[in-house]
């Protein structure tokens, strides 16, 4: 663990028939008059329909559009997709549920559309050169550009668009399920137009969801399987292509010199090395020692003992290496120990904060991570989204919707961790877990803690790496005080994906993070259909009516300010649920390269903007040869 840390036919017409009569009412609806279709293109989209970029846009404003390319881009991925992990592979499928994919697959695939990582949620043309919508706002037309192709030649067409949201609901992971919900059909009109249809009720998001997922081939799939594991390089229609690998170890993409879509305005500037390798390493000092020796060039920090002490190797002495903080951009997210609800013994809500009573973070962050972190609070810690103070306004008014359906003090100040003395056994913060326990029938006998149905509670913390055992020790130390059994279990990153993937494990560390417009994501997390989804982002098993109801008012918030709203009172009912133990955060991220680097003046607001937007630069790679 680090500090911090993816129709039915009609009876009497045959489903071809029913397939032509859709797609042709379908695309009169969205062309009534050519005038009217002219004005509804778009170059882009947002979930509220603001754009920074107008049509004629040249290349994002944080890129260098003269960046040169070459060179190499290697060091270890910090987060995952779907099946990825960030410790080892064994598959090149990373869109499906079995296997451990490789990082970075997505690089291989192009979509419809890409992101602006200098906008909280906008999207321009990729694939498609335009988009028309309808007036109901249920059906987009995706304009394709002409002469896009996949890497062995073959044409990039509306079938493939329509093939690969189709299989990704159909078979895909359990996330990309959830994400396709809403989505109803894809219609092709001809090679370069697809409509894509989502259903009434669709969330704000569901469209921009679906146009930046990867676009496969069908001729491809036409005799593979889509849902197996494999180590067959897929067709890959993006910005890189699978090079050289080895399973566990590392994987190599190498750039696409004729990439089709290189010069697009949103593309302009980025994609600049000629290869881009990840590296994988189960043991975190080794992972440390390798980057010393130059193995990979790029590393981000995500454990405060190792920024703060270990940094000092000659190369950092000698300038060759180079550190920098750079801020983070948008809602922090949340991280901490989440309890499996669906484990009888972590039912009980007072059992849960008796739990995160027995947790001193004021001493684990002043003795083992050097005082770096603050406490996180909320789901959406760092952003106008989190809930503070007493619900007024439009925020109560909702809140006394579900009252009757709720704990009665979300009316009051949002639930916080409580502050220790910081000596690692604060007395009063026990005495306080103590008699929660007993308030939940958890009576001592014989120094150990029982519960209601007189079992002694043993409780296991399941960990895929041993580097996050030393902030359990303290942590297991107070909860024997409270006469519970806890232990750490450090298993191989396959099997912790395998149990995770079951919902096999008492508690466990997960972080998940949120854009500035959370949507159909918060259903991954905490819907009650997730919840009961294997390989889902629910390993609590959260499933409240209250909560998914309010997921739905998330998703189809018709402005900024009733998003807002909605997010705090989820983050209200959340925080009473007490189902996790909140960790820490910082608000930057710790970088540390070796200075063969170019890279634009600022980075993107929204993003790192790497490696998408760095560069190779031949000269101080040139002195570092010399240097060293």
């Amino acid at each position: 663990m680090s500090d911090q840390r993816k129709a039915s036919d009609h009876p009497q017409l045959s489903r071809r028939k029913t397939l032509i009569l859709s797609a042709a009412a379908l695309g009169a609806a969205l062309a009534p008059r050519a005038d009217a279709q002219q004005l509804n293109e778009r170059h882009g989209l947002s979930a509220f329909g603001d754009l920074k970029y107008p049509p004629d846009f040249k290349q994002l404003d944080y890129v260098n559009p003269n960046a040169p390319k070459g060179g190499v881009f290697s060091h270890i991925g910090s987060s995952g997709r779907f099946n990825q992990n960030i410790l080892t592979f064994n598959s090149l499928n990373s869109f499906i549920l079995k296997g451990d994919g490789a990082q970075g697959m997505e690089l291989t695939f192009a979509s419809l559309m890409a992101r602006a990582a200098d906008e909280p949620d906008a999207l321009y043309g990729l694939a498609a050169r335009a988009v028309q919508v309808s007036e109901d706002g249920l059906a987009y037309r995706f304009l394709l550009r002409r002469g896009i192709k996949f890497h062995d030649g073959s044409p990039l067409t509306a079938h493939d668009v329509a093939f690969s949201l189709r299989i990704l609901k159909d078979k895909g992971h359990p996330v990309a399920r959830i994400l396709l919900r809403d989505f109803t059909a894809a219609e092709v009109v001809d090679d370069t137009t697809v409509v894509v249809r989502f259903a009434v009720s669709k969330a704000r998001d569901a469209p921009l969801l679906a146009a930046t997922l990867p676009i496969f081939s069908r001729a491809y799939y036409a005799d593979r399987p889509f849902d197996e594991s494999t180590l067959d390089v897929p067709l890959g229609s993006g910005p890189y292509k699978v090079g050289r690998f080895e399973v566990g170890r590392f994987i190599e993409y190498e750039r696409v010199a004729d990439w089709w879509g290189a010069d697009l305005p949103v593309m302009r500037g980025q994609n600049n090395f000629d290869i881009v390798r990840y590296e994988f390493f189960r043991d975190r000092d080794l992972a440390f020692e390798a980057f010393t020796a130059k193995s990979y060039l790029f590393r981000e920090e995500f454990t405060s003992r190792v920024w703060a002490s270990r940094y000092d190797f000659p190369a950092i002495r000698d300038g060759r290496v180079k550190r920098d903080v750079v801020p983070f951009g948008g809602p922090i997210g949340i991280q901490g120990w989440f309890f499996n609800t669906r484990r009888e013994i972590f039912k009980d809500n007072r059992l849960r904060e008796a739990f995160i009573y027995a947790f001193d973070f004021e001493w684990t962050n002043k003795t083992l991570m050097f005082g770096a972190y603050q406490r996180i609070h909320s789901l959406f810690q760092n952003s106008d989204m989190m809930a503070t103070g007493k619900p007024t306004g439009a925020e109560l008014a909702l809140l006394e919707s579900f009252r009757g359906k709720v704990p009665a003090e979300v009316f009051g100040e949002p639930v916080v961790p409580p502050v220790s003395d910081g000596s690692g056994q604060d007395r009063a913060l026990l005495r306080k877990a103590s008699a929660l326990l007993q308030e939940a029938g958890c009576s001592v006998v014989d120094g150990k803690r029982h519960s209601p149905q007189h079992q002694p509670i043993t409780v296991e913390f399941l960990l895929d790496e041993p580097a996050g055992q030393p902030a359990h020790m303290p942590f297991i130390k107070n909860l024997a005080t409270l006469g519970i059994d806890a232990t750490v279990r450090v298993v191989d990153p396959v099997q912790f994906r395998a149990r995770l993937d079951e919902f096999d494990f008492d508690i466990t560390v997960q972080q998940l993070g949120f854009s500035t417009l959370p949507g159909a994501l918060l259903r991954t997390y905490f819907s009650s259909r997730a919840a009961g989804m294997k390989g889902s982002q629910n390993l609590s098993g959260i499933a409240d009516p209250v909560v998914d109801a309010l997921i739905e008012r998330i998703d189809t918030a018709e402005s900024r300010e009733a998003l807002v709203t909605a997010c705090k009172v989820l983050d209200r009912i959340m925080r009473s649920g007490r189902y996790w133990i909140p960790h820490w955060y910082k608000s930057s991220h710790w970088l540390a390269f070796w200075d063969v680097f170019g890279r634009p003046a600022e980075k993107p607001r929204y993003a790192r903007g790497i490696p998408e937007t760095w560069w190779y630069d031949r000269e101080k790679a040139a002195r570092i040869e010399r240097a060293g």
